[in-house]
């Protein structure tokens, strides 16, 4: 048993603590918390792993495909009514598909250069989920954003480089070319579809 009246022994009992934590935030199904501390004890010995590291590369594979899963599974509806959407979407004359699903509308173009992905760009936009709450907005703090085109999401990165300055787009963004199956923050729930009215206003450099 650890003396907890000492510090060291305070502090390696945190250190504990802090993992159990971790561990608590994201379990899966089955996690030995006796193992954990086999692969601890051996890993701080020096000694020899007890199970080499194709079998654990396959084991850390199974275990994130299962958890993807029960993910997928508690956000079907999410995932339903964003298909049902994109695919409704999808039909309208004034949207073109590109082939990694995402969608844009021209609202208004411009005859400017277009970026790259290397490219730093001046943009205003307005982002919404489906439901039409607004999650962030430029325009409403009455700023341009400036950032690189290869340092957002895959569907802006995409978008931008076929994008002219002096150009405004509606993109519709699925989960995938967005923040995934993780969400970001509280208004971006895992498996959100986004829509972005996005206008390029420079190129910076």
């Amino acid at each position: 048993m650890a003396d907890l009246t000492t510090i060291e022994g305070q502090a390696s009992y945190g250190i504990g603590f802090q993992m159990g934590q971790q561990l608590a935030s994201n379990p899966f199904d089955g996690l030995a918390i006796d193992g954990v501390v086999k692969g601890l004890q051996d890993a701080f010995g020096g000694a020899e792993s007890a199970v080499d590291n194709d079998t654990l590369g396959a084991a850390f594979s199974e275990i994130h495909k299962r958890m993807e899963a029960e993910k997928a599974a508690q956000f079907e509806t999410v995932i339903a009514e964003a298909n049902a959407f994109l695919a409704k979407n999808a039909e309208r004359p004034e949207v073109t598909v590109t082939d990694s699903g995402l969608q844009y509308e021209v609202i208004h173009s411009g005859e400017g250069e277009k970026p790259t992905a290397q490219s730093t760009v001046r943009v205003d936009y307005h982002g919404t989920l489906l439901n039409g709450d607004v999650f962030d907005s430029s325009y409403d703090r009455g700023q341009p954003a400036e950032f690189p085109v290869g340092g957002v999401i895959k569907g802006w990165t995409e978008a931008l480089q076929l994008m002219n300055v002096g150009d405004k787009w509606r993109l519709t963004i699925p989960h995938d070319l967005a923040y995934g199956e993780q969400g970001a923050g509280g208004a971006i729930k895992p498996y959100s579809t986004l829509v972005f009215d996005v206008e390029l206003h420079a190129i910076l450099g």
